[in-house]
């Protein structure tokens, strides 16, 4: 998973952020490309003033000693020079005028506009969601002292002065947060004590200072204080009345997903094709199981050839790979073990040029940010794109009994720890978004495109076996096949639970008998198509578009075709929305 950046004035698109140092921009191709940028970056910089976070998280570190102002009243202000900004553009631009780029470029912001008007019209998370808060909390001081190149003791000194604005955000979630769904007040309560933690004693370590220590010591004791005041609060008052409806409905779910994947798919045609796409990869599983059964079962009848014997045949032959698998201590360090390989296959392969000098670090994901996702990438920001990029992977949680962690770690085995590294690393998210950082485009290059950067790394994981990747082994090859089926399901998921009233009993059916995942994996998709909509999506509809291209450019090539250009080819243009491919990777 890609972290989504939260943005366009803090109220839900996907928003990277301002104060662009002029050696980066290139000559744009004519005057009104040039109006266009000019115009862009006067926005991302008023944008900036109003929202520190935003800085941080892009690179800039003029605002890392703030926090922003999320009272009912700021919001409103948000959103009103939103609106403002979408009337201004065709006034100010002349769409005829601007090069194709420059009218990608327009569309994209545009777009962009468009949509965060519509969620806080339809779908506000500072009114229903508690665990945005904690991005404001925690996230806000962790990023300081992890993905900044400024020298460390600045860090410090910022991150103290930050911290100073936690009691002010605890305030605006108490003003704001209006009947939220159960389920998010439950994840914010343990993410918020997760935040305790951190600045009781975490801090110190991520900052290399010593414990109690000046300048954070007397800020963070205070909010210790809030922080504890704020989970009575959440725990106490807050959960009695979480009562909120989580389903988006169908209406709503069918617009946000137009505007989410960007695709020129309506939400009926994307659940079609995953239910097409379900079976062939079911009937591809059991091709390769069918292979594997003897190995594992020698002497043992091969199930019948129907419907519940090929199942069985694919679950048995799972059930018996999964056994190799490390423990929550061994998580990360298994996790590392995969990279050598990998990035050696990619060079050798000529897949494409990986960068160099590789910032990519595999770090435990921190308890403040857990429940929502087993793993993620954070990349370095584009504003600070020498900073690091976090691949973090998360254990499963310490008061889930034995039995249950035992299937967290069958389902996240030796084999399927080498797909997510694929799928988050190398070639996936880490090398995609750092070729995202080198956009000449500033508007393509941070607007980011979750459909482009989900798909691009599902795409990845397959591509890779293709090639050879693992020597033919079966074992590496069904588990590839299911880590993509359980993306096909994400869109099937997404769809039914939020339109068409899926049940946690009918959904754990899907994932656990139509995808083989283990319960602790199910019920966690679960958990999370409760507290997101359309994001699940974003995987199967992102990974058929660059699928279907590739196709394309290929045929066309015929032997001519070269694998490691086309890749990069694909990444050049920015993180940009997946209809737009066809037309710029020829």
């Amino acid at each position: 998973m890609y972290v989504y950046i939260a943005g366009l004035a803090a109220v839900g698109v996907v928003m990277m952020s301002l104060a662009i140092p002029s050696s980066v921009a290139e000559p744009a191709e004519n005057a009104e490309d040039t109006r266009l940028a000019n115009l862009f970056q006067a926005y991302l910089e008023e944008e900036f003033r109003f929202h520190p976070l935003f800085a941080t998280q892009q690179g800039n570190h003029d605002f890392d000693d703030q926090l922003d102002d999320l009272s009912p009243e700021a919001r409103q202000r948000d959103r009103k020079r939103i609106a403002a900004w979408l009337e201004r553009l065709p006034q100010q631009i002349d769409f005829q005028k601007l090069s194709r780029d420059g009218q990608i470029d327009f569309e994209i912001w545009t777009h962009a506009l468009k949509y965060a008007l519509w969620l806080a019209e339809n779908d506000n998370r500072f009114e229903y969601d508690p665990r945005v808060y904690g991005e404001y909390i925690s996230d806000s001081v962790f990023l300081l002292l992890t993905q900044s190149t400024l020298p460390r003791e600045r860090n410090v000194e910022n991150a103290a002065k930050r911290i100073r604005f936690i009691p002010r955000i605890v305030d605006a979630a108490k003003a704001n947060l209006k009947n939220p769904p159960r389920i998010l007040t439950e994840v914010a309560i343990k993410r918020n004590l997760g935040a305790i933690a951190f600045y009781e004693k975490d801090i110190y370590e991520f900052a290399q200072q010593t414990p109690g220590s000046e300048p954070l010591a007397t800020p963070c004791k205070a909010a210790v204080k809030a922080l504890k005041d704020y989970q009575t609060w959440l725990e106490e008052k807050l959960l009695p009345q979480s009562q909120g409806e989580w389903r988006l409905g169908k209406e709503k779910f069918a617009h946000k997903l137009d505007l989410e994947l960007q695709a020129g798919l309506t939400a009926d045609e994307v659940l079609q094709l995953a239910e097409v796409e379900a079976a062939h990869i079911e009937r591809d599983m059991y091709a390769f199981a069918k292979q594997l059964w003897s190995r594992h079962f020698p002497g043992r009848a091969l199930p019948p050839d129907d419907e519940a014997g090929r199942r069985e045949t694919i679950q048995r032959v799972m059930d018996e790979l999964s056994k190799d698998h490390g423990t929550a201590e061994t998580l990360v360090a298994d996790a590392k073990k995969t990279v050598a390989t990998i990035k050696q296959f990619i060079r050798d392969k000529k897949i494409l040029t990986l960068p160099e000098p590789d910032t990519c670090q595999i770090v435990p994901m921190p308890e403040f940010q857990r429940g929502f996702s087993v793993a993620y990438l954070n990349p370095a920001p584009p504003l600070d794109p020498k900073a690091v990029s976090l691949y973090a992977v998360a254990p499963p949680p310490k008061d889930w009994p034995a039995a249950r962690q035992e299937t967290f770690f069958r389902e996240y085995n030796s084999a399927m720890l080498q797909i997510l590294t694929i799928h988050e690393a190398y070639p996936g998210h880490y090398v995609q978004l750092a070729y995202s950082n080198r956009c000449p485009s500033l508007v393509r290059k941070i607007l980011a495109s979750g459909t482009f950067a989900e798909g691009w790394a599902v795409y990845t994981e397959q591509m890779m076996l293709d090639q050879g990747y693992g020597d033919g082994d079966l074992g590496l090859r069904l588990h590839q096949l299911k880590f993509y089926l359980r993306a096909v399901l994400n869109a099937i998921l997404d769809n039914q639970m939020h339109t068409a009233n899926m049940t946690d009993d009918d959904a754990l059916k899907l994932l656990v008998g139509r995808g083989f995942q283990t319960e602790a994996e199910a019920l966690g998709k679960i958990a999370r198509a409760k507290q997101s909509s359309t994001q699940l999506s974003t995987y199967f509809v992102g990974r058929t578009a660059f699928y279907r291209l590739r196709q394309n450019v290929q045929r066309r090539q015929g032997d001519s075709f070269d694998l490691g250009t086309f890749h990069e080819a694909v990444l050049s243009h920015g993180t940009l929305p997946v209809k737009y491919l066809p037309e710029l990777v020829k």
